[in-house]
């Protein structure tokens, strides 16, 4: 069943990277608390997902954060140590979490699995975007075609914030 508005976020452990190698971050230490927009892409490095929906997340991280977003993440079935190259790539600094859901256990428990597609070999994600505040879903969007990022973009979320 796919996740949808006033779902709570699976429960998942996301590998990440921290000065002193890799690291864990549960769903719950992401969004306890918080207001929280999460996106997720089909593969790190990927020409949709690295030239246009990761850096539109950047460009506006800051407008996000005066909307009341505390945290603004990524997530892709990458291992850790992609996600860490990808972040290094892309200069986002701190303004963007990578997370690596390297067994798809946080897109398949949300229903937003892809594949498995025979360019990537295994289950990826859709391409998504949501808003959870403490865990709740409160926006939801889910591209239909997976080398778009419009309906999932940062304009996209800038929009459904108001």
């Amino acid at each position: 069943m796919t996740l949808k508005v006033g779902d709570r976020l699976p429960d998942a452990t996301f590998k990440t990277m921290t000065a002193d190698g890799p690291g864990e971050m549960t769903t719950s230490d992401l969004t306890s608390g918080k207001t929280v927009v999460l996106f997720g892409v089909p593969g790190a490095f990927t020409p949709t997902c690295h030239m246009n929906h990761l850096p539109g997340f950047v460009e506006h991280a800051e407008t996000l954060k005066n909307k009341g977003v505390d945290e603004i993440a990524v997530v892709a079935v990458n291992d850790v140590f992609v996600m860490d190259a990808w972040q290094k790539a892309s200069n986002t600094g701190n303004k963007i979490t990578f997370l690596a859901d390297t067994a798809a256990e946080f897109v398949e428990a949300a229903g937003l699995g892809l594949g498995p597609a025979p360019i990537f070999g295994h289950v990826r994600s859709q391409r998504f975007a949501l808003i959870a505040k403490d865990g709740v879903v409160t926006f939801l969007a889910v591209e239909e075609t997976p080398s778009e990022a419009t309906r999932t973009g940062a304009a996209a979320i800038l929009e459904a914030l108001g």
